[in-house]
């Protein structure tokens, strides 16, 4: 193990993250001991291409054969690229790219190789995150919570609040920063809320071509037809207690029950899909939260921010009303993660993932010198 990964103090992790929106892979320092967070650093990002994305999505849903090995090289190659160039990283945490999630069936799948990654970089890598958690009968996500709750303490934060990632997948965390740590009972309960940008992005993708839409412009111009909306709700997934998680395209679905409308009345559908699932989510929290902050690309879409804030009895603001970088806040989770894990901290608990023990998940590959 590096020398200053061991020792107890602050170190400088350097973490990844490339998600289900399929968009590139972020980076981001972030220094900390594992408890508690002393700095931010440099970002960086790398976009995917369009033959990237087409790699990566005819890999998602499988599990083996040649287009999960086409998509973890090519994750592995922008990762060694994206990570490359930083001085003074004591450690590296690498998420890779989910292609399957079924936490009570085949398990989870995130490709790319943190060993080829810590060779190529000559920095410990830590990967492979959720596998552990799953085998002990873990949903294996969500796993930024434990940085959450880090955020909260690092923001001076005092009332139970949430956090809520809108990427391809929705997620909250309601944090009690009441607690010292956050695998106490209490301090933590997270779960995936329902599909966020995921089906807005395959269905401009599929329909214009584009890659998302932006700035929510045609939502903006279209309605939401509540007969799709209320199918959408009565599926009980919604009903079901958390900790629960979803993969990618779990409410593929969704896209059939809004096939016959206008490409305007579509999008807004399902960005009212996405809001619902949220509002449908915050009623499970232990008591009603203080403040939303949100984190991930769908803060930057007006019309899914007002309709959060119609939804909710509380504040919806995005996470840069605190200080923190919405763009980045899941590598540098990953990055804080990376420490947790390499020190022996835990990194889920029952709250977060339903997990029966707390678990600190990860694989640790030490370069060999040449």
């Amino acid at each position: 193990m590096n020398r200053a990964i061991a020792q107890a103090g602050t170190v400088k992790a350097l973490g990844a993250m490339s998600g289900t929106s399929l968009d590139g892979v972020d980076t981001a320092v972030i220094e900390t001991d594992g408890l508690t967070i002393s700095g931010f650093g440099e970002t960086g990002y790398r976009a995917y291409c369009d033959a990237d994305r087409a790699v990566l999505r005819a890999g998602l849903g499988q599990w083996h054969g040649a287009e999960v090995e086409a998509a973890g090289d090519l994750v592995t190659e922008a990762h060694r690229a994206a990570l490359s160039g930083h001085e003074g990283i004591d450690l590296i945490g690498f998420h890779g790219q989910t292609l399957s999630h079924e936490p009570h069936g085949r398990g989870t799948l995130q490709v790319g190789d943190g060993a080829v990654l810590a060779q190529a970089l000559g920095t410990p890598v830590v990967w492979d995150f959720r596998s552990d958690d799953i085998r002990l009968g873990g949903e294996g996500a969500p796993l930024a919570p434990f940085f959450h709750f880090a955020c909260a303490k690092w923001a001076g934060l005092s009332e139970p609040l949430c956090f809520l990632n809108l990427g391809g997948v929705g997620n909250l965390t309601y944090i009690d920063p009441g607690f010292d740590r956050p695998e106490a009972p209490g301090a933590l309960l997270a779960f995936d809320t329902g599909p966020a940008n995921a089906p807005i992005d395959d269905l401009v993708q599929a329909r214009l071509g584009l890659s998302m839409d932006r700035d929510g412009a045609l939502a903006r111009k279209g309605s939401v037809e509540t007969g799709a909306l209320e199918l959408f709700l009565a599926e009980p997934y919604f009903a079901k207690m958390p900790p629960k998680s979803l993969d990618r395209n779990d409410f593929s679905e969704m896209i059939e029950l809004v096939r016959e409308l206008s490409d305007a009345d579509a999008v807004a559908t399902l960005t009212g899909m996405c809001a619902a699932g949220v509002a449908q989510g915050v009623e499970h929290c232990p008591v009603p939260p203080s403040r939303l902050l949100v984190t991930g690309g769908g803060r930057n879409n007006p019309v899914l921010m007002q309709m959060l804030q119609v939804s909710l009895d509380c504040p919806v603001e995005p996470v840069e009303t605190i200080g923190l970088n919405g763009d980045m806040l899941e590598a540098q989770a990953f990055g804080y993660l990376a420490v947790r894990v390499a020190r022996g901290l835990p990194t889920s608990c029952p709250g977060t993932t339903g997990v029966s023990a707390l678990v600190g998940g990860g694989v640790v590959s030490i370069p060999v010198p040449a």
